[in-house]
């Protein structure tokens, strides 16, 4: 990784506002997603981290009617955003949550560093450094994709915080190495990502997230990725996104579903089929992956207070393919005391 290069644009970025960048294929954001439009006002929180000081971008939404006393924390996925939580958000604050939405150190609106050792015990610590900023002393939480593995560590990490855990399709249900998934380093995950565009994106979300399927409304999701990752900052994006993934291959969660304390939600939708590495797998180790319908009953197996809710048919990210049918599940859940369940 060139890193004279990566922190010269990394400079560049705090001496300069950037807007977006009009292109032929689409627009190009800042190293901090500058320029894209979140659905709600984006503040950013400072903090020491690793002898170096770091943004995290968060969204702090007020219940919009009647408050209930309880805050809901949202975990973005890897190539997601706080922002895809969109119709989430307006759902859970409607229902009288306040509702929290963190871009993670390395993602979208927060800072992207030369250097980090990422682990989940540092992210899940650096959100909790954010909540405390916040006064928020117990909070339910919500993880997509990457988010429910570190929604996971978070509850592991700090149980008497977590009043209820929530794991939207988590990657992270199985451990891809031990199956047999070649190691890649983190020189050859950065050369891969130098490459990453929206067709790429596109194809990799079609056949891997909805099975095939796609609305109009991705879309914006896959410019947001996009923009990032062809922005002034793509090394510094590149090099961290990297990083991220060597993470999410190297430290699995699966082993400790056991030592959940909080009752714990399993939304999955059954069409999914994510793996990390699964691309450079063997036939017969690739043939095994991702097999949603199979590990979310699995897991639920293996989680103490669990309920599982399956949606046949969708796919990676079913509060965006079915945003209806999914609010429902997970505000009924929400909205259950514990003891019934």
């Amino acid at each position: 990784m060139p890193l004279a290069r990566a922190s010269w644009l990394s400079g560049l970025f705090l001496a300069f506002s950037v807007p977006t960048l009009a292109h032929a294929d689409g627009p190009a954001y800042g190293a901090q997603l500058e320029g894209f439009d979140y659905p709600y006002t984006v503040r950013h929180f400072s903090f020491q981290s690793q002898g170096q000081t770091l943004q995290m971008g968060y969204m702090d939404i007020a219940a919009d009617r009647k408050p209930n006393g309880r805050s809901v924390v949202l975990m973005h996925g890897k190539n997601f955003c706080g922002a895809t939580w969109d119709s989430s958000i307006k759902a859970l604050s409607e229902a009288g949550y306040r509702v929290i939405v963190p871009d993670q150190i390395g993602f979208c609106t927060s800072s992207k560093p030369d250097h980090y050792q990422y682990t989940f015990q540092q992210l899940a610590s650096n959100t909790h450094t954010l909540l405390t900023k916040l006064g928020i002393q117990k909070a339910t939480l919500l993880g997509h994709s990457t988010g429910g593995m570190l929604a996971t560590r978070y509850a592991l990490q700090y149980p008497a915080q977590v009043e209820q855990l929530a794991l939207v399709n988590p990657i992270g249900l199985e451990d891809w190495k031990a199956l047999g998934v070649p190691y890649r380093t983190v020189d050859q995950w950065y050369e891969g990502e130098l490459k990453v565009n929206a067709e790429s994106i596109r194809h990799y979300e079609r056949s891997t997230y909805y099975a095939g399927r796609w609305k109009p409304e991705f879309d914006r999701w896959v410019d947001m990725l996009a923009g990032l990752n062809k922005g002034p900052g793509q090394a510094q994006v590149a090099w961290n996104s990297a990083l991220i993934y060597d993470m999410i291959f190297t430290q699995p969660v699966l082993y400790e579903f056991k030592d959940l304390k909080m009752p714990t939600l399993l939304l999955i939708g059954t069409d999914d089929i994510t793996a990390i590495g699964k691309d450079i797998a063997p036939p017969q180790v690739k043939a095994r992956l991702g097999h949603y319908s199979v590990l979310g009953k699995q897991v639920a197996q293996l989680i103490p207070q669990s309920t599982l809710v399956e949606f046949p048919g969708l796919g990676h990210a079913p509060q965006m393919e079915r945003p209806e049918q999914f609010h429902q599940a997970l505000l009924g859940w929400l909205a259950t005391p514990p003891t019934r369940r």
